[in-house]
């Protein structure tokens, strides 16, 4: 039995690293730390983690490929410290964020509690591409194979 996919038309041809990609986020969504991500310009984003507690030397930002990793570890440092409650949990957490093709991290700061990261996003370009259309008949047919990029079908049905 197949499975139902997003990208499972036939018109998608090529898109099945999305839907890892999709698969992989979907696994790192529990909610912890809440982040915000923002528009702070026509080609520039924001991501804000809230961080309380964390220093700068207990978190760690790493591009791995396509993903922006977040990662947070507290020391724990409960020695000599009687809690009579404790409601403040020194956890640690890692928040993966799929980024597009191009875009660059451009810097990260610690405010308040709140980690920043900025990110470009480039300028799609247009790219446009003519295909010749050839005509069968007469002359010898070359399709797109014979520009190197399918091969030449009626050479390949001679051999045949």
């Amino acid at each position: 039995m197949s499975r139902s996919s997003l990208f499972g038309s036939p018109l998608f041809l090529g898109f099945d690293h999305l839907e890892q990609m999709l698969d992989r986020v979907a696994k790192n969504s529990d909610g912890y730390p809440p982040y915000n991500i923002e528009q702070t310009g026509e080609s520039r984003l924001r991501i804000t983690l809230a961080v309380a507690g964390f220093s700068m030397d207990d978190l760690q930002i790493t591009q791995e490929d396509n993903q922006l990793v977040v990662r947070g570890k507290q020391r724990e440092e409960v020695e000599g410290r009687i809690f009579l409650h404790r409601g403040i949990a020194a956890r640690q957490f890692q928040r993966a964020f799929v980024l597009a093709e191009g875009i660059e991290v451009e810097g990260a700061w610690l405010d308040n509690g709140l980690l920043h990261i900025d990110l470009k996003r480039p300028q799609p370009e247009v790219r446009v591409k003519a295909i010749q259309i050839g005509t069968r008949g007469n002359q010898p047919s070359r399709s797109l194979m014979s520009n190197g990029l399918l091969g030449d079908r009626k050479g390949s049905e001679r051999e045949s």
